[in-house]
């Protein structure tokens, strides 16, 4: 394995990847991510993620040379995080050092997904699921038991050091925890019975849905307190799934020292197959639930694909609640007069504006349009992120210029 010539092709990356960093524009749009998350906007924040990667290789561009399964690892974060600031930056913001992850390992739960998947183009981690139900009986459920979880620090402070003995004269190596507390029990479900079964049984079998609901909780719980104890969470996050995560409210006046626990970091929740349930459905499967897990954090960050223009009202039962996402498939307006100055409204533009042979510009400003008049006129503070893109027709000219499109029309807000 050729680790001087990993060596160079990192430092040249390196170089390029400083520069972002460091620049004026950089911290500028570190306070404007703040200032939407704590809620005094100064306009909305646009961001661009979960991408078709495959379809984007401009000249080669993206294309690894390192040979180190580690070291390639770093250099996708260099050579992406470049490409992003050349192509379509949006309000994209990057530390001034590069992260190291801490390597950390579970004993899972004792359960795991089954499925059969189809796929159009195998570059593409987009792929068709036929989840195969796991969780039919009692007996079934009885097999779940909480995770043990451990840091494997030797093995972390072995990447750090290679990395920084090849970087670390150029920009500091940080090793970073976990950014944020994620809880979406209901994906889980679905994953583990498949859409269907989850559905006719919470009318058919609802005291068994909820018993597997708080057993995963249990777990979810386990898993929160051993991160706590093992000092894993990360004291300057950068990223909230997609979304802006600084904010000068945490990790809380009171904080002191490295370790922190669940009142000092985001809490994540969503239960995007309850599109399809009603509010009071909603309301008694999964945002009790949220109360004991994500509520316990000091900001909440809530929803990603379903529709909860309807729901804001029992949403809002959350303790901590900050942020609510709204999917293109809610009425954003209704969401923005609910939500109003009281939380951040996450906008999801619908990502299949770019999915065609050519970027329809009247539509993308038709929806922009729409997201950035609802927030002003509810006095919402705003970010608008464009994700789940599966497909850019192989054109990523078509995210260019919605990115073009979206900071024009932001930067006039």
């Amino acid at each position: 394995m050729n680790l001087k010539q990993d060596r160079q092709t990192l430092r040249e990356l390196t170089y390029k990847y400083f520069e972002i960093a460091h620049c004026e524009r950089n911290r500028q749009k570190i306070e404007l991510h703040k200032a939407v998350n704590d809620l005094r906007m100064k306009r909305p924040v646009v961001l661009i993620d979960e991408l078709p990667w495959n379809e984007m290789n401009i000249g080669d561009e993206l294309t690894l040379k390192c040979e180190n399964k580690f070291l390639r690892e770093v250099e996708w974060y260099l050579r992406s995080t470049i490409y992003r600031d050349k192509y379509f930056p949006a309000d994209m913001i990057v530390p001034p050092y590069i992260p190291v992850s801490k390597i950390i390992d579970s004993t899972g739960i004792g359960i795991s997904v089954e499925e059969e998947t189809l796929s159009v183009d195998q570059k593409n981690h987009i792929k068709s699921h036929d989840y195969k139900d796991i969780l039919k009986t009692e007996e079934d459920l009885a097999k779940i038991h909480n995770p043990e979880i451990s840091y494997n620090r030797e093995k972390t402070i072995e990447r750090y050091n290679l990395l920084g003995d090849m970087i670390g004269d150029i920009i500091p190596v940080k090793i970073t925890g976990i950014s944020y507390y994620g809880v979406m029990t209901w994906d889980d479900i679905a994953r583990y019975r498949g859409v269907n079964n989850l559905l006719v049984d919470l009318i058919d079998r609802p005291d068994f849905m909820h018993k597997i609901a708080a057993r995963l909780t249990e777990t979810k719980m386990s898993y929160l307190k051993q991160v706590e104890e093992l000092g894993l969470f990360d004291n300057d996050p950068y990223d909230l799934h997609c979304t802006p995560a600084k904010t000068d409210d945490l990790p809380g006046d009171d904080f002191e020292g490295n370790n922190l626990t669940r009142e000092n970091v985001w809490g994540r929740g969503a239960a995007q197959i309850f599109s399809s349930v009603s509010k009071e459905m909603h309301k008694e499967f999964d945002i009790e639930y949220m109360k004991k897990t994500v509520g316990q954090c000091g900001l909440v960050y809530y929803g990603c694909c379903e529709a909860l223009d309807e729901k804001i009202d029992i949403v809002e039962k959350i303790p901590n609640l900050r942020k609510i996402s709204i999917s293109p498939w809610a009425d954003v307006n209704a969401a923005a007069e609910a939500i109003n100055e009281k939380y951040v409204l996450s906008a999801k533009p619908n990502p299949s504006v770019v999915s065609g042979r050519k970027l329809n510009e009247k539509e993308a400003r038709n929806e922009l349009e729409t997201i950035i008049q609802a927030s002003k006129k509810y006095n919402c503070s705003c970010d608008i992120v464009l994700k789940d893109i599966s497909s850019c027709a192989h054109r990523p000219q078509n995210i260019f210029e919605w990115e073009q499109i979206a900071m024009e029309m932001v930067r006039n807000f």
